[in-house]
């Protein structure tokens, strides 16, 4: 069955683990800073992108940068 013009999709499942993204900053040396960050902006923060860290989103289940 093809979805109606103008009906609306089907809401995203909360407790879906594939929905669940974390922040963490990425250091130079190609590893994860080891602390866990509540907010982007929170990491941001903490990053010092002068010395290579780069701010990152990524899903635990897929182990893919989003």
């Amino acid at each position: 069955m093809t979805p109606t013009a103008g009906a609306a999709a089907p809401a995203a499942d909360a407790d879906d683990p594939r929905e669940h993204v974390e922040v963490g900053v990425l250091l130079p040396t190609g590893r994860l800073a080891g602390r866990r960050f509540a907010s982007r902006t929170e990491a941001e923060a903490w990053a010092r992108p002068e010395d290579g860290e780069q701010v990152v989103e990524y899903n635990l289940v897929c182990d893919c940068d989003m």
